[in-house]
Order: structure tokens, then C-alpha cells, then sequence
């Protein structure tokens, strides 16, 4: 059973960045496709960003440019640098991995505001 554990979510201002990461527990860690996605009040979930398993990446237009995804394959962990933050880009969270069938984290909260 494969556990995601998110941290790195807050408060910050228009312009400002965030760091969030993504601890996967298991053994195959460099084997998984990881990604994540959002979700703001009363809206769907979107898809963010994604790194597969050789590091190549993927990111939606609308985070394009400024958010950056990376993996650390010694740590398990994968990453969300997210850069000029604005106030659409207020939701919760989700990092996902993708191994034979889909893993949820529980999510962090970013709340970009002045």
C-alpha cells in the first residue's frame, strides 16, 4: 500500500512563491509517474503538473512558465515550485502518483492573498 504525505502549503502573498513537496512511501519510488492536482471551492479538480518515471515533465497552460515539478528519487519525494503565485491559484493540493492503478494525498492548503 503506497502512502503520499504533502506538506508545504500557506498563506502568501500575490507574487510570492511556495514550495511543496510530496514523501511517498515504498520501494519503487523512481518507477512511479507523479503529479499533482487542485482543487478550489465549488470547482472540479484540475490537473497541475506531472514527472514521469525518466523526468520528463508536463504542466497545464495555466501554470506554465511559473511552476516548476521535480523528483528526488533518493528522498522519495517529488516537488511543486510554484513562483507568481496569483489569487486564482487559491486551492487545496493533491499530489497523485500513477503505478498500475492511482494514489491520493490528502492534500495542502495554498491560499494566495493580500
Amino acid at each position: 500500500q503506497v502512502q503520499l504525505v504533502e506538506s508545504g502549503g500557506g498563506l502568501v502573498q500575490p507574487g510570492g512563491s511556495l514550495r511543496l513537496s510530496c514523501a511517498a512511501s515504498g520501494s519503487r519510488f523512481s518507477f512511479y509517474t507523479m503529479g499533482w492536482y487542485r482543487q478550489a471551492p465549488g470547482d472540479q479538480r484540475e490537473w497541475v503538473a506531472v514527472v514521469d518515471s525518466g523526468g520528463s515533465t508536463n504542466y497545464a497552460d495555466s501554470v506554465k512558465g511559473r511552476f516548476t515539478i521535480s523528483r528526488d528519487n533518493a528522498k522519495n519525494t517529488v516537488y511543486l515550485q510554484m513562483n507568481s503565485l496569483k489569487p486564482e491559484d487559491t486551492a487545496v493540493y493533491y499530489c497523485y502518483l500513477n503505478y498500475a492503478k492511482v494514489y491520493w494525498g490528502q492534500g495542502t492548503q495554498v491560499t494566495v492573498s493580500s
